[in-house]
């Protein structure tokens, strides 16, 4: 949950400061973390096939194997950074233009990801090294690699957007400089610390001939959960694209730090989702299901009490709330109605969330993910709907709308479940 929120925390650093400078620049920003948030979806495929290969490897004995994948990941990490960095480095204006912003905010948006685009190879080989420590069971180095970066970047962003002595004022491309710094850093960091004598693994090659058999395992392991994730992000963007056309650069604004705002709130409970999926399968496998129902109950009434917190803080004091980010009156206004509409769906997000890792727990991890497939999906043409009716709150409606669908079906599945299980324990 903590790097969660550190990943989280860099854009929304990045938002705080730009928000600045106007929602125009914002939304020049927001539209490109879309991206990124595809591109780290893109970083899974290394990250994932690190943490379970390695993880086999060591836990069979064998750090010889857990070497060679550590190599292999790290092989597919840089070639995929240097080919999405270098097509968007030369090519930003394909993707910039499908949010059709006014020509002004496009030409900042292209500017920024030209930059942020030289940093893709550091962030895939950042997520790569953070999946090979996991697998290795030092989870600990990650979170203060990533912790320290991200501390850079606080103090590195407001010099380099605003200026300071023979530092010239460079507004939005000061901030992606910033970031790419500051990934720098933590890419140094975890270089330093494998080619130090307590590194992972003993040591390994960065560089290496890949061979079919394990580039093929690593695949198999990490694309489909890359592939999910891209999905959502692609479901995004295009709500983003549709925020844009409804509600032009302060629709875009609102819902990427909007939705940056309400990733404090997602990433708490998927946290604590994580940890209920564990503890529920270790109980589980134990024969022990009263434990793993009680937990679930407590764990419920937390998120519940988080998610009531946090509908109260975003239908009553939205508009403060975003004015902290972006302090421009037309764009806290807009980015208030988003999280008024927004908030009235938290405490169903939370019981999705919840019942998802109960889901997990009992190994039925198909179910959660047909429930988030479809009604995400729907969210596109109801947006769309909604849109043309209403304008860009349409957009967030069908947002908030197909969240309580989805807390509602979903806590109904998990309970004609566990009524089903009941009966054959007895």
């Amino acid at each position: 949950m903590a790097i969660g929120f550190i990943q989280m925390a860099y854009n929304l650093v990045n938002i705080l400061w730009i928000g600045r400078l106007g929602s125009e620049s914002v939304a020049a920003i927001g539209s490109v973390g879309m991206l990124m948030w595809m591109m780290n979806s893109m970083g899974l495929v290394s990250k994932v096939g690190a943490e379970i290969s390695i993880g086999q490897s060591i836990g069979a004995n064998r750090l010889d194997r857990a070497s060679v994948y550590a190599s292999h990941t790290t092989m597919i990490a840089l070639l995929l950074g240097l080919l999405f960095g270098a097509y968007f480095f030369l090519f930003p204006r394909p993707y910039v233009s499908f949010y059709q912003l006014e020509s002004a905010i496009a030409a900042d948006a292209e500017d920024y990801l030209r930059i942020i685009s030289l940093g893709m190879p550091l962030m895939f080989l950042v997520l790569n090294f953070s999946g090979i420590y996991i697998g290795s069971g030092r989870s600990s180095l990650p979170f203060y690699f990533n912790a320290t970066g991200l501390a850079l970047n606080i103090l590195l962003d407001p010099l380099f957007i605003f200026g300071l002595g023979i530092i010239p004022a460079m507004g939005i491309r000061g901030a992606a400089l910033a970031t790419v710094l500051s990934q720098s850093v933590v890419l140094l960091l975890f270089v330093r610390h494998l080619r130090g004598p307590n590194g992972a693994l003993g040591g390994f090659r960065f560089i290496t001939r890949p061979r079919k058999r394990y580039t093929l395992e690593i695949l198999k392991l990490g694309v489909p959960v890359a592939a999910m994730n891209v999905y959502f992000a692609f479901i995004n963007m295009h709500l983003a694209r549709t925020a844009s056309l409804y509600g032009g650069h302060l629709g875009i604004t609102s819902q990427t730090t909007g939705g940056h705002i309400e990733g404090i709130t997602w990433n708490t409970s998927t946290g604590f989702s994580t940890t209920l999926g564990s503890f529920s399968a270790q109980n589980n496998a134990a024969g022990k299901m009263d434990r793993s129902r009680r937990a679930f109950h407590y764990t419920l009434l937390l998120m519940g009490a988080v998610g009531i917190v946090a509908t109260l803080a975003f239908v009553f004091y939205g508009s403060e709330i975003f004015a902290l980010f972006v302090p421009e009156k037309a764009a806290y206004e807009a980015g208030g109605e988003y999280l008024l509409i927004i908030g009235l769906s938290q405490v169903f997000m939370m019981l999705e969330l919840t019942t998802q890792g109960m889901f997990n727990g009992l190994g039925k991890t198909t179910i959660p993910a047909i429930i988030s497939i479809l009604f995400n999906t729907l969210r596109i043409p109801l947006a769309l709907v909604l849109g043309a009716q209403i304008g860009v709150t349409g957009v967030w409606w069908a947002i908030s709308i197909t969240t309580i669908f989805k807390g509602i079906i979903s806590f109904t599945w998990y309970l004609l479940l566990q009524k089903r299980l009941s009966k054959k324990v007895v």
